[in-house]
C-alpha cells in the first residue's frame, strides 16, 4: 500500500510544501510542489534578511500547504508522515517550518521526521531520475553551500569529502552581480548576460587549483575580489565595463573549478554517478561543462530540472519518503532546529 509524505521547507527565503507518494517498491512519485518565495522582499537589501524571511514564512505557510493539497487532489487525512527541514539554515526561519510541521504531525497523529536540508537537495533527484546508485557523488552548489559529498545511502550515510573554505559559489554570484549592477539574486542575471559574452575574454583566477591545495575543496572569495578589482580598474581608466564578457569569464571560472574537482573526485573514488544539485545547478554553463566532462570520463551525470534545484518542499518530502522506506526512526515532537546541522546527520 502506497503512503503519502508531506514535506515542509523554510530554511531561508522560500516557503515550500511538497507531497510525494512512496510506492511499495521504494520509488517516490511527486504529487505537488508549491513554493512561496520572499526573494523580492530581500532584493532591495542585496541579500536575505533573517527577520524578514521568518515573517514571510509565517504569512505564507498555511496558504502554501492548502495549495499543495489542492494541486495533489488529496485530503490532509491521506498523509502518512510529515518531514520538515530541521537544519541547516536561518534559525528563525527553520523554527517557523518546524513548528508548522509539528502541528500537522500532531493533529494528524502521524510520524514526524526532522531532516537535513542538504540531504534533501540530493534526494530530490530521485523524483526525476529514479533510485540513486550507491555509491554516488553529489556536488551541492547553492547560495550558502558548495560541497562534494559521497552518498552511500541517501537515508543512512552521506560523507563530506570537500567544501568551500570561504564564499559559496552562489554567494560569489550575488557579490559579482552587485559589482556589475545586475539584480539580486545574481545567478540568473549573470547567466543571461554571459550568453552574450566571451568566456575567455578575461583570465580570472581558479581558486584552490594549485598542486599544494586541497584536492576537493573550493574557494571563490579570491575570484570575487579579482572581478571587483578588474571592474574598478576599467572604470578608473574611463572605460565602459563589458558586462557580458565579465559575466561570461567569471561564470567560466566557477564552472571550470566545480566540474574539474567533481569529475576528479568521482574518478579517483571509482564512482560512476555524479549528481549536481542546489540553486546553482540550474546554471546553463555549469550544466553544459559538467555534461562534457562527465561524458569524457564515462560518468553518468544527473541534474534535476531547475524547479527542483532551488529550495522546495518536494525535496524534503522525497527525503522523508526515503527515511520511511528505510524504516528509520521518526523524530520526537520536541525536536529542535539546528542551524549548523552537518550533512552527515541526515535526520534528527
Amino acid at each position: 500500500m502506497s503512503r503519502i509524505v508531506m514535506g515542509v521547507e523554510s530554511s531561508c527565503d522560500e516557503t515550500g510544501v511538497g507531497l510525494v507518494r512512496l510506492h511499495d517498491d521504494g520509488t517516490v512519485e511527486l504529487l505537488a510542489d508549491e513554493v512561496a518565495s520572499s526573494v523580492a522582499e530581500h532584493a532591495r537589501f542585496g541579500g536575505v534578511v533573517p527577520e524578514v524571511a521568518s515573517r514571510a514564512h509565517l504569512e505564507a505557510m498555511v496558504p502554501t500547504v492548502h495549495r499543495a493539497f489542492d494541486t495533489a487532489g488529496l485530503r490532509m487525512s491521506d498523509v502518512s508522515a510529515v518531514a520538515v527541514t530541521a537544519g541547516p539554515g536561518l534559525a528563525g526561519a527553520l523554527l517557523v517550518g518546524l513548528s508548522a510541521a509539528k502541528a500537522y504531525a500532531a493533529a494528524l497523529d502521524v510520524p514526524l521526521y526532522g531532516v537535513n536540508h542538504l540531504a534533501g537537495h540530493i534526494a530530490v533527484d530521485t523524483l526525476q531520475h529514479g533510485p540513486l546508485p550507491a555509491p554516488s557523488l553529489a556536488l551541492l552548489v547553492s547560495g550558502g553551500h558548495t560541497q562534494l559529498l559521497r552518498v552511500d545511502d541517501i537515508a543512512g550515510k552521506i560523507t563530506e569529502i570537500g567544501s568551500t573554505v570561504d564564499d559559496a559559489a552562489g554567494e560569489a554570484y550575488d557579490k559579482v552581480a552587485r559589482v556589475l549592477d545586475l539584480p539580486y539574486p545574481g545567478g540568473p542575471p549573470i547567466d543571461r548576460a554571459a550568453r552574450e559574452g566571451a568566456p575567455d575574454a578575461i583570465a580570472f583566477p581558479r581558486g584552490m587549483t594549485g598542486p599544494r591545495d586541497a584536492a576537493y575543496d573550493f574557494s571563490f572569495s579570491g575570484l570575487k575580489t579579482a572581478v571587483a578589482r578588474w571592474v574598478e580598474a576599467a572604470q578608473a581608466r574611463g572605460e565602459d565595463v563589458p558586462v557580458a564578457d565579465v559575466a561570461a569569464s567569471f561564470q567560466e571560472a566557477v564552472a571550470d573549478v566545480l566540474t574539474a574537482k567533481a569529475v576528479r573526485a568521482a574518478t579517483e573514488s571509482g564512482i560512476g554517478t555524479l549528481v549536481i544539485s542546489g540553486g546553482v545547478a540550474a546554471n546553463s554553463r555549469l550544466a553544459a561543462l559538467a555534461a562534457q566532462r562527465c561524458a569524457d570520463a564515462g560518468i553518468e551525470l544527473r541534474i534535476p530540472r531547475p524547479r527542483l534545484c532551488t529550495d522546495n518542499g518536494a525535496m524534503i518530502a522525497a527525503l522523508g519518503a526515503h527515511l520511511v522506506s528505510a524504516g528509520c526512526a521518526p523524530s520526537a515532537l520536541e525536536v529542535s532546529a539546528d542551524p549548523a546541522l552537518p550533512v552527515s546527520t541526515i535526520s534528527l
